[in-house]
Protein backbone atom coordinates (compact mmCIF):
# COMPACT_ATOMS: atom_id res chain seq x y z
CA UNK A 1 0.00 0.00 0.00
CA UNK A 2 1.10 3.49 -0.43
CA UNK A 3 1.91 5.95 2.15
CA UNK A 4 -0.48 8.85 2.37
CA UNK A 5 -0.21 12.27 4.33
CA UNK A 6 -3.18 12.20 7.17
CA UNK A 7 -4.16 14.80 9.57
CA UNK A 8 -5.25 12.91 12.85
CA UNK A 9 -7.64 15.66 15.51
CA UNK A 10 -8.07 13.95 18.62
CA UNK A 11 -9.74 15.35 21.46
CA UNK A 12 -8.28 14.21 25.27
CA UNK A 13 -10.19 13.54 28.37
CA UNK A 14 -7.73 14.74 30.67
CA UNK A 15 -11.16 15.16 33.13
CA UNK A 16 -10.35 12.84 36.53
CA UNK A 17 -6.29 12.04 35.07
CA UNK A 18 -3.30 13.14 37.15
CA UNK A 19 -1.49 13.07 34.25
CA UNK A 20 -0.82 16.57 32.51
CA UNK A 21 -2.24 16.81 28.72
CA UNK A 22 1.13 17.05 27.66
CA UNK A 23 2.20 13.53 29.61
CA UNK A 24 -0.96 12.00 27.46
CA UNK A 25 0.13 13.65 24.17
CA UNK A 26 3.82 11.97 24.45
CA UNK A 27 2.68 8.63 25.35
CA UNK A 28 0.23 8.95 21.91
CA UNK A 29 3.04 10.12 19.63
CA UNK A 30 5.18 6.82 21.11
CA UNK A 31 2.17 4.62 20.56
CA UNK A 32 1.92 6.28 16.69
CA UNK A 33 5.69 5.91 16.39
CA UNK A 34 5.45 2.78 18.22
CA UNK A 35 3.06 1.52 14.89
CA UNK A 36 5.53 2.60 12.57
CA UNK A 37 3.99 6.09 11.45
CA UNK A 38 5.89 9.17 10.23
CA UNK A 39 5.05 12.07 12.68
CA UNK A 40 5.42 15.33 10.45
CA UNK A 41 4.01 17.73 12.73
CA UNK A 42 2.24 17.82 16.69
CA UNK A 43 0.50 20.79 17.26
CA UNK A 44 -0.87 21.16 20.78
CA UNK A 45 -4.34 23.50 19.88
CA UNK A 46 -5.16 24.17 23.85
CA UNK A 47 -8.27 22.79 26.40
CA UNK A 48 -11.61 24.17 24.88
CA UNK A 49 -15.02 24.04 26.06
CA UNK A 50 -18.00 21.91 23.58
CA UNK A 51 -20.55 23.37 22.21
CA UNK A 52 -22.99 20.96 24.26
CA UNK A 53 -22.20 17.80 26.16
CA UNK A 54 -21.07 14.92 24.56
CA UNK A 55 -20.73 11.61 26.50
CA UNK A 56 -20.90 13.85 30.25
CA UNK A 57 -17.80 15.60 29.09
CA UNK A 58 -18.24 19.57 28.42
CA UNK A 59 -14.79 20.26 27.27
CA UNK A 60 -11.47 18.55 25.97
CA UNK A 61 -7.39 18.84 24.39
CA UNK A 62 -7.47 19.37 21.65
CA UNK A 63 -3.99 17.99 19.39
CA UNK A 64 -3.60 17.65 15.97
CA UNK A 65 -1.17 15.22 14.58
CA UNK A 66 0.17 15.28 10.66
CA UNK A 67 1.21 11.75 10.01
CA UNK A 68 2.53 9.43 6.86
CA UNK A 69 0.96 5.91 6.83
CA UNK A 70 -0.96 3.76 5.21
CA UNK A 71 -4.87 3.64 5.43
CA UNK A 72 -4.28 0.09 7.58
CA UNK A 73 -2.44 1.77 9.71
CA UNK A 74 -4.78 4.59 10.14
CA UNK A 75 -7.67 1.66 10.81
CA UNK A 76 -5.65 0.32 13.41
CA UNK A 77 -4.81 3.11 15.36
CA UNK A 78 -8.14 4.06 14.87
CA UNK A 79 -9.35 0.61 16.55
CA UNK A 80 -6.54 0.95 19.45
CA UNK A 81 -7.83 4.18 20.32
CA UNK A 82 -11.69 3.27 20.22
CA UNK A 83 -10.50 1.53 23.64
CA UNK A 84 -8.75 4.29 25.11
CA UNK A 85 -10.96 6.09 27.49
CA UNK A 86 -8.37 9.07 27.42
CA UNK A 87 -8.88 9.43 23.86
CA UNK A 88 -11.99 11.44 23.46
CA UNK A 89 -12.45 12.19 19.93
CA UNK A 90 -10.98 11.04 17.21
CA UNK A 91 -10.88 12.21 13.76
CA UNK A 92 -8.77 11.24 10.43
CA UNK A 93 -8.39 13.55 6.87
CA UNK A 94 -6.43 12.86 3.96
CA UNK A 95 -3.95 15.19 2.83
CA UNK A 96 -2.41 16.28 -0.34
CA UNK A 97 1.12 15.75 -0.29
CA UNK A 98 3.15 17.95 1.36
CA UNK A 99 5.11 19.03 -2.44
CA UNK A 100 1.77 19.97 -3.36
CA UNK A 101 0.37 21.55 -0.51
CA UNK A 102 3.30 24.19 -0.85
Amino acid sequence: MTIRRYEALLVLNTKGKEESANDLIEGIEKQIKAAKVEVEQVQRLEKRQFAYPSQKQTSGFYVNFVIHATPAQIDSLRDKWKLDSSIHLQHYQQLKPAAQAA
